[in-house]
């Protein structure tokens, strides 16, 4: 300690009381104006620095609830987003079986479509086969009826006589009016 006076009496003599003077001895006066400065800042600063620290707290404690809000919020919308993903798959599901039924079906009419065309082409195509043949087979038929008659008035032409051609005539004439009569 006597160095520590020994300091203060070296550096310079203290004022007498009314006077004002500055201590220029570093070591001795910066503990002394730390602790003023502290013990100020402590007595003033405590209810500022309170405050400043329940603002902070109440901000924190509301960012708190509000995420809380927010997380609840979201997990009401992600099970409303799983509820609606359910329906939308069970719905894409009964499309898809329902698609493959339908495009079942579809193919089982156009199956049956065509079997039908088929056999309508087919009958077609018997018909005008039959038509066909029946047509030539007259064809043929008036072909040997021409020859016949030809071959026929040939051979009567060269075997009958006027006389006999016109009785053979007269004849043919009695059987029509007979058959005339008879239908009549």
């Amino acid at each position: 300690m006597t160095n520590v006076t020994d300091s203060f009496v070296s550096l310079g003599h203290w004022a007498f009381a009314g006077s004002f003077g500055f201590n220029t001895d570093i070591l001795a006066t910066n503990p002394i104006n730390l602790s003023v400065v502290l013990g100020v800042l402590i007595f003033f600063g405590k209810g500022v620095l309170s405050d400043l620290l329940d603002n902070r707290k109440q901000r924190i404690l509301n960012t708190i609830r509000n995420s809380e809000e927010l997380r609840g919020g979201a997990i009401e919308q992600l099970e409303k987003a799983r509820v609606r993903l359910r329906k939308v798959e069970m719905e894409a599901e009964q499309f898809r079986v329902n698609g493959y039924s339908d495009i079942e079906r579809e193919k089982l009419n156009l199956i049956n479509s065509t079997y039908k065309t088929l056999e309508q082409l087919e009958n077609y195509k018997n018909e005008t086969i039959r038509f066909e043949q029946q047509r030539v087979i007259n064809q043929v038929r008036q072909l040997v009826f021409q020859q016949a008659l030809q071959g026929a008035i040939g051979t009567l032409n060269s075997s009958l006589s006027n006389e006999l051609h016109l009785r053979t005539i007269n004849a043919n004439i009695g059987m029509f009016e007979t058959i005339k009569e008879l239908t009549d």
